[in-house]
């Protein structure tokens, strides 16, 4: 694939992520309504384990549920992009969970996951190699 299709792909999925971003920030929000409400209104303490592991979670059912549902978010309908197996089949609720934990790890160090795309012969970041996935363009 060349550099300015590569290119391309990052912008494109970057977008995607951006919109995605959006959406899951207003989940939070409202996934945070019942927490609070349990806890008489009061806020929780910053680096409380359990509540990251939570939003963590509804992180993870987000994505889950959309890539193992047509291949899209949000986002990824927006920018017309799918994510599916390397075989071209539909990602499975184990696929998506692999690639999940991968998109975390592949942002840990600075986002050089997601900028390997760039250097990939293919234009594939880390956790699409990791989790067996690609991004591809969607149909119409």
């Amino acid at each position: 694939m060349p550099i300015a299709e590569r290119l391309s792909l990052l912008a494109r999925r970057a977008g995607a992520a951006l919109y995605d971003g959006f959406l899951l920030a207003a989940l939070w929000l409202v996934a945070t309504l019942p927490v609070l409400g349990a806890r008489g209104g009061a806020a929780v303490p910053p680096g409380t384990v359990w509540f990251e592991l939570y939003l963590l979670g509804v992180a993870f059912l987000f994505h889950g549920w959309f890539w193992t549902h047509g291949g899209q978010t949000l986002g990824l309908r927006t920018w017309r992009l799918r994510v599916v197996r390397d075989d071209g089949r539909p990602l499975g609720w184990a696929d998506a969970a692999r690639r999940f934990a991968a998109a975390l790890a592949a942002l840990a160090p600075a986002g050089l996951g997601w900028l390997w795309m760039l250097a990939d012969p293919q234009g594939r970041a880390w956790h699409d190699r990791f989790s067996r996935t690609r991004v591809v363009r969607a149909r119409g």
